[in-house]
């Protein structure tokens, strides 16, 4: 049941991220916060399967420090992808 915490907090931080990185038109709006929530709920998994107590801060730290990480960086990284996509289709239409 705990783990629906860390899930909760990951998803409203990505909302928060999704607000923060520039160019938020160019992404849809539950991107980086599903992908910050599915991020939380793999590393809360895999550090309790490797033997990390529900009572440990490391493994909130970890999970919900480690999703708003990766949801950023995935965030920047396909919004970049989507500028460079638009510009190459923008030239080779002639616009």
């Amino acid at each position: 049941m705990y783990i629906l915490l860390a899930l909760i907090a990951a998803c409203a931080l990505g909302i928060a991220v999704h607000y923060l990185l520039p160019r938020r038109t160019l992404r849809g709006v539950a991107l980086v916060p599903a992908v910050s929530t599915a991020a939380a709920a793999i590393i809360y998994t895999v550090m309790q399967w490797s033997g990390v107590g529900a009572e440990s801060i490391w493994l909130w730290l970890t999970s919900i420090l480690g999703a708003v990480v990766i949801s950023a960086v995935a965030g920047y990284v396909l919004t970049t992808a989507r500028v460079r996509s638009d510009a190459e289709t923008k030239a080779a239409l002639g616009i």
